[in-house]
């Protein structure tokens, strides 16, 4: 029901793109949604199993089926364990499909986010410092992604902490006939211990380990990765200096914290549920449901701050589990046993 829900919500919203950029009605069913809700199913899955859970144990509560199995002499401790084998099973699942899985679903539906319903990129970044190669970083002031145009560009090596070689210029084009960056009015020092050569030029072309398609990329692109490419891509990035470094970190943790929560819900729902309330489970259940939507506001708020560099992506990701794991502590601590 909460897909559903979702589904209803999300057409609402995209509905005016849908019309105005003419999506085609297979394209929205089978590229999109068909890849939307395997997305947001696995995303949402602990707190599926945490209303299920509470569902389960909270009509075993009101049949006095807890009670009897405590006053036959099992411990509470061993009543959790069938719960953790299953949680361990679900575990694995949504670990394996938001790591290898739902990345390779998610190409299809974000080429038809980026057609249909995104504007195209614009790149807004300026003074951008990256690392090109080992000991070879260039500066940009600014970049023109239409035009292909970098303005104010430099480049330079270190060798040993000493700068060896430096080029200074107006703008670099992408050449797209050749497939090379051609640096236009330059200037280029060779440093060598105190003698210094100084070369100066109106053009000249050149290979560069950046293309203008990193200057195009959306930061959800990781999306579309799974995790052996995730973490190769995020040591790439590292090397280069990457700005979005958090956002990407924010993923890579993510997908192994949000299965985890599985454990913490689960024990969260088994000791909430576990007491015979009056007037059967409905009580159970919606407080369940608000403790759902309270963690998917505390991840929301805690990758925020991750993004914006507050505090540590790892830190970030993993504060609703340790919270709720804080909760799940106390619960179990004041269950009937």
């Amino acid at each position: 029901m909460i897909i559903v829900i979702t589904i209803v919500f999300d057409i609402s919203e995209k509905l005016d793109d849908f019309i105005e950029r003419k999506a085609p009605l297979n394209a929205i069913i089978f590229d999109y949604y068909f890849n939307f809700i395997p997305f947001f199913a696995n995303r949402f899955a602990p707190l599926f199993v945490f209303i299920a859970v509470i569902a389960f144990t909270g009509r075993m509560a009101a049949n006095v089926e807890i009670v009897a199995i405590l006053n036959s002499g099992v411990s509470f401790r061993r009543l959790l364990l069938p719960y953790f084998i299953s949680a361990a099973t679900l575990f694995a699942i949504s670990f394996y499909f938001e790591g290898w899985v739902i990345p390779h679903s998610s190409k299809v539906k974000l080429a038809f986010e980026n057609q249909y319903i995104k504007n195209p990129v614009e790149f807004k970044d300026r003074n951008l410092h990256r690392q090109i190669s080992p000991g070879v970083f260039m500066y940009m002031e600014s970049y023109n992604n239409n035009d292909n145009i970098g303005y104010r560009f430099s480049m330079e090596k270190i060798s040993n902490g000493k700068r060896t070689w430096y080029l200074n210029s107006d703008r670099i084009k992408w050449d797209s006939v050749g497939g090379k960056w051609r640096i236009e009015n330059y200037y280029i020092r060779t440093i060598n211990g105190f003698r210094e050569t100084l070369k100066s030029g109106f053009s000249m072309d050149t290979v560069l380990s950046m293309k203008p398609a990193d200057f195009r990329r959306r930061t959800n692109i990781i999306q579309a990765m799974d995790s052996p490419s995730l973490n190769k891509f995020i040591k790439d990035e590292q090397d280069q200096g990457s700005e979005n470094i958090n956002t990407y970190l924010v993923e890579k943790y993510r997908r192994v914290a949000i299965p985890f929560s599985t454990f913490i819900l689960t024990l969260i729902g088994v000791s909430l549920s576990s007491r015979k309330a009056r007037g059967g489970i409905g009580a159970q259940l919606g407080f369940g449901i608000f403790l759902s939507f309270t963690y998917i506001l505390f991840q929301q708020f805690s990758e925020t701050f991750a993004i914006n560099g507050s505090i540590s992506p790892l830190i970030a990701v993993w504060i609703p589990n340790l919270i709720f794991a804080v909760i799940g502590a106390f619960l179990v601590k004041i269950a009937p046993k």
